[in-house]
């Protein structure tokens, strides 16, 4: 099965899919080739915060001003079972920084200190969320769990990332899709 383009997409982790590293999991895909795939769960959070990140990196932040307190207390998610320790901004806007990369015409993808030192100045994008780890995938691995209907492909929107509490983000995404999670089975089988 060759499939190209699914930058920019999100995978929805479906019943049949045993690996706990991505049992109902939203996988946004940051970047697909032919030699592999990155990509980040951004349905786990966990249970840290942004501020803590910080603090562990040395990054100066105030928390005077009400609207500062409230844009590093966001959490942080776990992004992948891979380089549990690497951090990436997954961000809306036109920030662009030393190491950014562009999803979709609206999400960029930063892997910067720099980042991380205008978020704690209280400047920055709007939306943004900071995960560690990330999912990848080899050359012809992720298609071939596509054939074995381990993910449904849907679109990615701002709504699903950045608006829907992480715990209903499959259910949200695979609504607009016209699918409810019950309908769905844990038997692999091809018509």
């Amino acid at each position: 099965m060759q499939v190209d383009g699914l930058t920019g997409q999100i995978l929805l982790a479906t019943p049949s899919l045993q690996d706990p590293n991505f049992r109902d999991t939203v996988v946004l895909i940051c970047q697909h080739d032919r030699d592999g795939c990155l990509g980040l769960i951004i349905n786990r959070p966990r249970d840290i915060i942004l501020g803590e990140i910080f603090d562990d990196m040395g990054i100066r932040y105030e928390t005077g001003s009400a609207e500062n307190h409230e844009r590093i207390q966001p959490v942080v998610y776990e992004g992948g079972p891979m380089d549990g320790f690497r951090g990436f901004l997954l961000h809306d806007g036109w920030d662009v920084y030393d190491s950014t990369m562009q999803v979709s015409p609206e999400l960029h993808l930063t892997a910067s200190r720099d980042a991380l030192e205008e978020l704690a100045r209280g400047q920055g994008p709007e939306h943004y969320m900071l995960l560690l780890g990330y999912a990848g995938w080899g050359a012809g691995q992720l298609e071939q769990e596509l054939c074995d209907n381990s993910w449904l492909i849907a679109p990615a929107s701002h709504q699903i990332i950045f608006q829907e509490p992480p715990e209903k983000r499959w259910d949200f995404a695979a609504r607009c899709m016209g699918i409810e999670r019950g309908q769905l089975s844990s038997q692999i089988g091809h018509a």
